[in-house]
């Protein structure tokens, strides 16, 4: 008698939190596994300013970050734990202050949360691997999606794509 294990029954059985991960142009993740830290161990491994913003959910100033306005092709990483998260072909300039994004580039990746804070409801985006604060998802932003992924740059790291070489 054959036995197929699913993920899903994986999962039940180990209790263990799994997921396919399959980022357009890369090879899927298998599985992808929940990273826990205490917030001692993330202050070994991040910086203060990426601690308030990671851990602590802060963020950061408008227009005095990395990568609101960088228009280099790419991708971008959560800075807490390497997933890719953003693509630069989904990104605009919104004139927010911060990167915004029209999409995830795999939605896998991206957990929302909604967000009372500030006297008003947003909606918090969240790493779905390490739990880190990314920043918000508001309704306004351009088509198809109609939405804007307003992303702390602390939260992120961007990793330029390889130049093509010719023959």
């Amino acid at each position: 008698m054959k036995i197929t294990l699913t993920l899903a029954a994986f999962g039940l059985l180990t209790g263990i939190a799994v997921a396919m991960v399959n980022v357009p142009g890369t090879q899927p993740v298998f599985p992808m596994m929940r990273i826990t830290r205490t917030d001692e161990e993330w202050k070994k491994i991040l910086t203060p300013a990426r601690f308030r913003v990671l851990r602590q959910k802060d963020t950061e100033a408008p227009f005095l970050n990395a990568y609101w306005n960088l228009n280099d092709e790419g991708i971008y990483r959560c800075a807490g734990c390497g997933a890719v998260l953003f693509s630069s072909k989904n990104k605009f300039l919104s004139n927010s202050g911060w990167p915004s994004f029209r999409s995830p580039e795999n939605e896998i990746m991206i957990q929302e949360k909604k967000d009372p804070t500030c006297g008003m409801a947003r909606t918090e985006i969240l790493c779905a691997r390490c739990g880190s604060h990314l920043g918000h998802v508001f309704p306004d932003g351009p088509p198809p999606t109609g939405r804007r992924y307003s992303v702390n740059s602390a939260s992120l790291t961007f990793e330029p794509s390889e130049p093509d070489q010719e023959d």
